[in-house]
């Protein structure tokens, strides 16, 4: 089993900053990709940013240049740096990890941390 523990979720006021954390630990082989991904009252969830074991990054088009994805390798962690916030960012945001264990995929989920920015 594998769990991932998000942190960093606030309020703050637009144009602020905040950074997410996601820490994995557990049975870990290879991280293969860590995703953030966002889902605000009413809305379907949303890709916001992914990282993968080869440092590709992938951004929604709506943070590409104000949220930058970085990871730890040490410590499993990956981290969303998110700058210039709107209140269209608000929402609660997940961390996803692809993880390889075994020889088998798996797709595991954090429990979320709420972003709120005011205008």
């Amino acid at each position: 089993q594998v769990q991932l523990v998000e942190s960093g979720g606030g309020l703050v006021q637009a144009g602020g900053s905040l950074r997410l954390s996601c820490a994995a630990s557990g049975k870990i082989f290879v991280i293969n990709a860590m995703t953030w991904y966002r889902q605000a009252p009413g809305k379907q969830r949303e890709l916001v940013a992914r990282i993968t074991h080869g440092d590709g990054t992938q951004y929604a088009d709506s943070v590409q240049g104000r949220f930058t994805v970085s990871k730890d390798n040490a410590k499993n962690t990956t981290y969303l740096q998110m700058n210039n916030l709107k209140p269209e960012d608000t929402a609660v945001y997940y961390c996803n990890a692809d993880i390889t264990y075994g020889g088998w995929l798996y797709d595991y989920w954090g429990q979320g941390t709420q972003v709120t920015v005011s205008s």
